[in-house]
């Protein structure tokens, strides 16, 4: 039998990831993000959540709850602070996207196993997976769409690319690119090409 083939989807913010994980379940491929992923295992209780609390404070702990604004303030404003973050989460998310992969790769249902993964590249596990899929969008085009879902600033959407790789460099490192600045019809039907082609 086939190995399902594993695939990483990366790209800059509001470029349209989650659109095309969307439509690529839509063809039978299981999904999972690393976002959400990280949104499961940021609870205060948590092991690794308590190494969150003791790297950046108790004033991050609203309630029962991580202040996620506040985390974002916090990592986002020093450097080193965000890289330690970082190494708390990646591995964590990294180890729970393999258990998902190994408890559904020999399942025949599925076409295709998907990760949503937006810092691929800046954190180097590319070659964790059979291919990459680079979505990219215009910067204004995804300015203004980051705008409109978060109500956050330009300028929040700006300081956060600078954390990322330059979209071009993800292009030229991916096995694929899909350019999303058009509508949802445009953006399915090259999905339905590359689905294909991973399929085959």
């Amino acid at each position: 039998m086939l190995t399902l083939k594993k695939v990483a989807i990366t790209g800059g913010l509001s470029s349209g990831k989650t659109s095309v994980c969307e439509l690529l379940k839509k063809r039978g491929a299981y999904c999972v993000s690393a976002d959400e992923i990280v949104h499961q295992l940021l609870t205060p209780k948590s092991k690794i959540g308590l190494k969150i609390i003791e790297l950046l404070g108790d004033e991050i702990v609203k309630g029962d709850q991580f202040d996620r604004e506040k985390i974002a303030k916090i990592a986002f404003g020093e450097k080193q602070t965000l890289e330690a973050l970082e190494n708390l989460l990646h591995p964590a998310v990294l180890d729970e996207i393999e258990q998902q992969y190994q408890k559904i790769k020999e399942h025949a249902q599925y076409t295709l196993f998907i990760a949503e993964i937006p810092l691929l590249y800046e954190i180097e596990k590319e070659h964790l997976f059979d291919a990459v899929i680079a979505v990219v969008a215009d910067p204004n085009i995804a300015k203004k769409r980051y705008k409109e879902k978060t109500k956050q600033s330009t300028e929040e959407f700006e300081m956060r690319m600078t954390h990322q790789l330059p979209i071009e460099e993800k292009k030229a490192k991916a096995n694929y690119t899909l350019h999303n600045n058009g509508d949802l019809n445009q953006l399915e039907k090259q999905v339905e090409t590359l689905h294909q082609n991973l399929t085959k």
